[in-house]
């Protein structure tokens, strides 16, 4: 049976464990998002906070969503920690991606490894939806070809998606698909070297 990642399974996660605290921002964000004009950004999982303390030092306005409250709270804390004036270009909110997305017209709408209970198609079609004409919708998975989860545990099968399959769901007369593929990578765990395998997406909602 597949791992349930559910809010108590993440609030757990957080509170308990302090996964990703002080880790850098994703490589394939900042690989494919440096360069682009700044503006209003949802880091939709947003976890700890790397990846919104790193678009807001760019310059982006960033609402950062999570499901844990613990997580954001953790991200909160060290967000003010580092740079006041980073902090004050980032709105936290806890709410389920699942069930609601927390405003509309985005210039950048980002996801990293989202596990969303209820399946991916209507998950990327809630962040799809969210993006504005001319805007960026940027999305890595776990690649199916990924044996290691990223140190989530258990198992992750039902939450591996090829970047090809989340291009299958957007619609090419409103989408202009700008990079779709997977990416490996290699991370150090605990002085083991592990390869991961990215799944990564970026498109531009057409104007």
């Amino acid at each position: 049976m597949g791992q349930e990642f559910d809010r108590a399974y993440w609030e757990d996660r957080y509170r308990e464990h302090g996964h990703g605290y002080g880790a850098p921002p994703n490589p394939q964000l900042v690989a494919e998002v440096t360069g682009l004009a700044p503006g209003r950004a949802l880091d939709a999982g947003a976890g700890t906070g790397a990846e919104a303390r790193w678009l807001a030092g760019q310059g982006w306005e960033v609402t950062a969503v999570d499901i844990s409250q613990a997580a954001l709270d953790a991200a909160r804390e060290r967000a003010a920690a580092l740079d006041t004036a980073v902090a004050g270009r980032i709105t936290w909110v806890r709410t389920d991606l699942t069930e609601e997305i927390p405003g509309s017209g985005f210039d950048l709408v980002c996801s990293h490894y989202a596990h969303p209970t209820g399946g991916y198609r209507a998950f990327f079609d809630r962040l799809a939806a969210a993006v504005a004409p001319g805007g960026t919708l940027f999305i890595v998975g776990h690649d199916h070809a990924d044996d290691h989860g990223h140190g989530h545990g258990g198992s992750l099968e039902h939450s591996r998606v090829g970047a090809a399959e989340i291009a299958e769901g957007l619609d090419g007369r409103e989408w202009e698909v700008l990079v779709s593929e997977s990416r490996s990578r290699e991370v150090d765990r605990g002085g083991h070297r592990a390869v991961l395998h990215d799944s990564v997406l970026r498109a531009r909602r057409r104007a």
